[in-house]
């Protein structure tokens, strides 16, 4: 039986968040790979590419993974109770619960992460100790049947990471072989410590008014600890 894969498809996705691990899920031997949501309407990412859904909800098949990936849609998501009652019932019965990017404050806000060591993107990863999350740097973290990814490309990473606990190290070098994933960066300013003080600031002003609305609501839900 193919292993099942399901990644939450919704309005503002983060298309790299999605589009990653989808790659590499459905690039390995023996996958089954859903993009899961309310209904099947093409929803549009945050970056303006739209996304067919291809299951909703009610009519999910029992998935072996479920991945909840990140973007400012995730904002609607931290108050949609349909989309958190899915994602709380899910993590009971799949075999690994996943996210990638802010895609885990989602997590969050469904109860999944109390107690257990987590990541996010580096301009959210302040939030993680609102959900009773223990707040770990790294590309890829797991704890237990949890795994979560940093930001957006990390997604990339995670996915090798899933496929190998899954289908075994082979199996996730020959996916990673087959999409030439051997990445060198033409400039290293890929995270804060990286970045130039310039860079980051600038970064920081770019992602500000997503991350004001996320605080402005997070503040009234669950206040800083």
């Amino acid at each position: 039986m193919a292993i099942r894969f399901g990644i939450l498809a919704f309005p503002d996705v983060q298309q790299l968040d999605l589009a990653g691990p989808y790659e590499i899920f459905a690039s390995a031997e023996g996958t089954e790979v859903h993009l899961v949501w309310k209904d099947l309407s093409p929803v549009r990412s945050s970056t303006g590419l739209w996304i067919q859904p291809t299951v909703t909800f009610v009519d999910c098949p029992q998935l072996d993974v479920l991945c909840v990936p990140g973007g400012s849609g995730i904002n609607a998501l931290l108050e949609d109770e349909e989309t958190l009652d899915f994602v709380r019932e899910q993590a009971t019965r799949v075999r690994y619960v996943t996210s990638v990017c802010t895609g885990s404050l989602v997590l969050g806000a469904a109860g999944v992460l109390r107690g257990r060591r987590a990541t996010t993107h580096w301009n959210a990863h302040d939030f993680l100790d609102r959900f009773g999350a223990i707040p770990t740097r790294g590309r890829v973290v797991r704890d237990g049947n949890l795994i979560t990814a940093g930001g957006v490309t990390s997604g990339i990473d995670f996915g090798l990471a899933v496929i190998a606990e899954l289908l075994g190290q082979s199996e996730a070098e020959t996916v990673q072989l087959s999409l030439e994933y051997g990445p060198e960066p033409p400039f290293h300013s890929g995270t804060p410590d990286e970045a130039s003080p310039a860079v980051l600031e600038a970064t920081r002003r770019r992602l500000a008014g997503t991350r004001a609305r996320r605080e402005e609501f997070l503040s009234r839900r669950y206040p800083p600890l």
